[in-house]
């Protein structure tokens, strides 16, 4: 499956938006960084719900035939679940947007969707802050295999 994604700088200022909304509630900056996401695929901004829980604190988010979402606050995100981190919200709303652009109830489309949107957007980002590129660990690791000498196989000994 092939999509059409906006610039690493167009998802960066998306993905700084949602981050800003998780840490400090202000609803502007979450309008600002759907909408952003609606009008680069040429839809209208969905619906967003909040909640404290939905269906019992089994799921983060839902997405319905008709363009509503379904979320559950930060703040209440942040209370009762063993697993809070900012990142996995950020990434629970990517997912039902994911949802909602291509109009999919298929699982593996949303996630799909929400991991190609951040591909890049956090390491460019803390390379950047750093001041150098930071590689994958997969990349780092290869280097290392890489600069250690390969042991040479002795030949085997005929008799």
């Amino acid at each position: 499956m092939r999509i059409t994604l906006p610039t690493l700088t167009e998802r960066r200022s998306v993905d700084r938006l949602l981050t800003r909304f998780f840490r400090e509630h202000h609803t502007w900056d979450f309008r600002r960084g759907v909408s952003a996401i609606s009008r680069f695929f040429h839809l209208p901004s969905p619906r967003v719900e909040w909640y404290e829980y939905i269906d019992w604190g089994k799921t983060a988010g839902r997405c319905f035939e008709n363009g509503r979402i379904l979320l559950v606050h930060p703040e209440n995100w942040k209370k009762g679940r063993k697993y809070n981190s900012e990142r996995q919200w950020v990434n629970t709303v990517y997912h039902e947007m994911g949802h909602y652009v291509l109009w999919a109830d298929a699982e593996r489309k949303a996630d799909v969707f929400a991991y190609k949107w951040v591909h890049g957007v956090a390491a460019a980002a803390a390379g950047r802050s750093a001041g150098t590129l930071v590689a994958s660990r997969a990349r780092r690791m290869r280097d290392v295999r890489r600069s250690h000498p390969q042991r040479r196989r002795r030949p085997a000994r005929s008799r």
